[in-house]
């Protein structure tokens, strides 16, 4: 089967990849106005859908609300271990090194010094981990500030060097391209001149303002010592965006809190966790897959997919039950932060781009397992795919139904679809009060703020559906309708203050 359509594709190699990318984009519209035009022809089959649709966010809402709980708890308890006294009983403890990438461009002096400090201050010896300023050589002044801090933290770390990534002709300017260029000099300086045993390295895609918990590389360590199939893992924190929490605007802040919360979340739910904005894996996996690729801007999921089906199958994430904070996006002033924050949700809508490329290796890569990738693609493709249509079903579906329709209104389902829909996602608040109770318990000391400002942050979430849709529905519904035009994102730095 794998052949017929490999031919497929081969044969049409222009026409199969712009049916792929419209795919998203016509999935997304359609079901956007079918309470439009199902009002129209099939209204009972559209009310049940949108019942249907409700109960299924119900049922999201709890179970983000107990896997985060759970994810949480195993979190503090995991803190309160000692991890290099742990990793320390493996006799290959002292053989193990990290490399650490730091893709940057235009990031502050500040924002990268205190990334490094963080680093530095590992409970693992800083000595075994080796730190790579991933420059853009077209950024003014990026050579000075390579070079201060190179100065700064020479001491500190093994090795601490700077590439400078050239713009490249047939290469998408970006995270991705900058690190494939930064991992393959790291692995020209590191592995070939015997500074590090390629067998017992870690290397990191570290974002510019991931600030680690001080033991995130001694649990690597211990996590990579003891896996038997090291060379075929990822390893992921939860990425939460904490360092800033209580200084962005409060729409900004209510995103950011689902964020977090569903990353936490996503620690303990096997294959639904892909590695994202801040991961590690075995440096031998990086180089036997070929590095990151140059023709992408949102690389993490490109280079676990990548390595999925390189490997037949046989590659997984494995949580790491700690937190890597990160910043929101904000700016100098509210109007500019959330800009910042839309830019920000329209890259990270952006992975999009990279369910064509996924679908095409699901027909076409023989002997991979067909349950495990078909349960892989089905997460990606849902995540996707209802990104951009969630706030409209769960939003106004049911009342745009009755408007449309005025005769279904008056039969017995049309007439209380909305107050039963309303009952529905109304019974969501008591799974976001556990969200609010759980994120107040777990949040570290450093994101925490006066008892009074806990108290009225939950009336923020009446911003809620303004929030959403203007910074996460919006952002997403362009990215899947400039795909489906077949136009490109033109890569764009978010601000971070």
């Amino acid at each position: 089967m794998t052949t017929f359509f490999d031919k497929v594709f081969s044969r049409y190699p222009i026409k199969t990849k712009r049916a792929l990318e419209i795919l998203p984009g016509f999935v997304s519209w359609t079901l956007i106005f079918f309470p439009i035009w199902g009002s129209l022809f099939i209204p009972y089959t559209l009310a049940y859908f949108i019942l249907f649709f409700d109960v299924y966010w119900l049922y999201k809402s709890f179970s983000l609300a107990i896997t985060a709980y759970i994810a949480s708890t195993r979190i503090k308890r995991a803190e309160k271990l000692d991890w290099v006294k742990l990793g320390q009983e493996n006799n290959d403890f002292k053989k193990v090194t990290h490399v650490v990438v730091i893709p940057n461009y235009k990031e502050t002096l500040e924002k990268l010094r205190k990334t490094l400090e963080h680093i530095a201050s590992q409970t693992f010896p800083a000595k075994r981990i080796y730190v790579v300023l991933g420059m853009e050589k077209r950024e003014n002044g990026a050579r000075e500030k390579a070079d201060i801090l190179t100065r700064e933290f020479a001491k500190e770390f093994g090795i601490i060097f700077s590439t400078f990534h050239p713009d490249i002709e047939g290469e998408v300017k970006g995270k991705s391209s900058n690190e494939a260029f930064a991992g393959k000099a790291a692995y020209q300086k590191l592995v070939r001149e015997n500074i590090i045993d390629l067998d017992f390295a870690t290397i990191s895609s570290v974002d510019a303002d991931s600030i680690f918990d001080k033991q995130y590389f001694a649990y690597l360590t211990y996590k990579f010592l003891n896996d038997p199939k090291r060379y075929h893992k990822f390893w992921q924190s939860a990425n939460v965006h904490y360092n800033n929490f209580w200084s962005v605007p409060a729409p900004v802040r209510v995103i950011a809190f689902f964020g977090s919360l569903h990353r936490t979340a996503l620690l303990i739910q096997g294959d639904r966790m892909v590695a994202n904005s801040t991961y590690s894996l075995s440096f031998k996996l990086l180089k036997n897959i070929g590095f990151w690729d140059t023709d992408v801007i949102p690389e993490d999921y490109r280079i676990f997919f990548k390595a999925f089906y390189k490997l037949k199958g046989e590659c997984w994430v494995d949580p790491i039950f700690l937190r890597t904070s990160m910043d929101s996006p904000k700016s100098s002033s509210f109007l500019k932060t959330l800009a910042n924050k839309y830019e920000q949700e329209r890259r990270w809508s952006w992975g999009v781009s990279d369910d064509p490329l996924f679908i095409k290796w699901w027909f076409t890569v023989p002997g991979v397992p067909f349950i495990r990738k078909t349960i892989m693609l089905y997460n990606v493709l849902l995540d996707h795919f209802l990104w951009p249509v969630n706030w409209f079903i769960i939003t106004i579906a049911a009342n745009v139904t009755t408007l449309v329709n005025p005769v279904f209104s008056r039969t017995a389902l049309g007439y209380r679809l909305s107050s039963i829909a309303g009952i529905i996602l109304t019974s969501c608040l008591l799974a976001l009060f556990a969200m609010v109770l759980i994120d107040y318990k777990h949040r570290p000391k450093y994101a925490k703020a006066s008892l009074l400002r806990h108290i009225l942050f939950p009336l923020e979430f009446i911003l809620l559906p303004i929030a959403g849709f203007f910074l996460s529905t919006l952002p997403a519904l362009i990215s899947h309708t400039q795909l489906m035009f077949g136009k490109r994102l033109e890569y764009k730095v978010t601000e971070k203050l």
